[in-house]
């Protein structure tokens, strides 16, 4: 398993995915993504691995009906939480899962719910910009918004969403994540839902 991440890691490496992008594209923290670039098959870092877990969630992420059911899950743990005006997805995989929540939340609300695209500080090369809600789509200003990602890693990209929520003027009421491994509960006050807690004991 740990050979396979590594050659999926290197070669997305030279496709010029960056690290946050790896991180993402593995559901992985950013950490072990940069560890496992810096692996060969052959021969391990003398530095030790990040603790974390890899997630492989492909028989979800390849069939749309199974993708409806999660992301109506998620949805009705985010209306514990009163109705919301937008569902932010933060790219790149939280996207699909908004998607369909907002879609979802519509229909049981009787209310359009829109949709916004948040993409974090770790998709950029220049890690000293600012995490941004894309202007292709939903307004934030003033409405009440659902945060919506596949795997909390550390809690950053979330806390880094519901800020420039915030920043815009905008009311985070609820995070809904697909996998939880880190056990947050609530992120700069914002309450978190998830669908499975992973965590580790001993």
């Amino acid at each position: 398993m740990e050979n396979e991440l590594i050659k999926k890691a290197q070669e997305l490496r030279n496709r010029g995915f960056t690290t946050g992008e790896i991180a993402d594209e593995l559901n992985v923290s950013k950490d072990t993504a940069r560890w496992l670039t810096l692996q060969t098959t052959t021969s391990m870092s003398k530095k030790e691995a990040p603790v974390d877990f890899a997630i492989n969630w492909e028989s979800l992420g390849g069939s749309s009906s199974r993708m409806r059911y999660v992301s109506a899950a998620m949805a009705d743990m985010a209306l514990k939480y009163g109705v919301a005006d937008v569902v932010l997805g933060i790219a790149i995989s939280g996207v699909p899962f908004a998607t369909l929540m907002a879609d979802v939340m519509g229909v049981e609300t009787g209310l359009e719910t829109s949709l916004a695209v948040f993409h974090p500080v770790k998709h950029r090369k220049d890690e000293e910009a600012k995490g941004a809600i894309s202007s292709n789509f939903a307004r934030v200003k003033g409405k009440r918004v659902v945060v919506v990602d596949d795997v909390i890693t550390s809690g950053r990209t979330i806390r880094e969403a519901v800020e420039v929520l915030k920043s815009q003027g905008a009311t985070p009421v609820a995070v809904t994540v697909l996998i939880d491994k880190k056990g947050i509960s609530e992120v700069a006050g914002v309450p978190v839902e998830s669908l499975i807690r992973v965590r580790r004991l001993g």
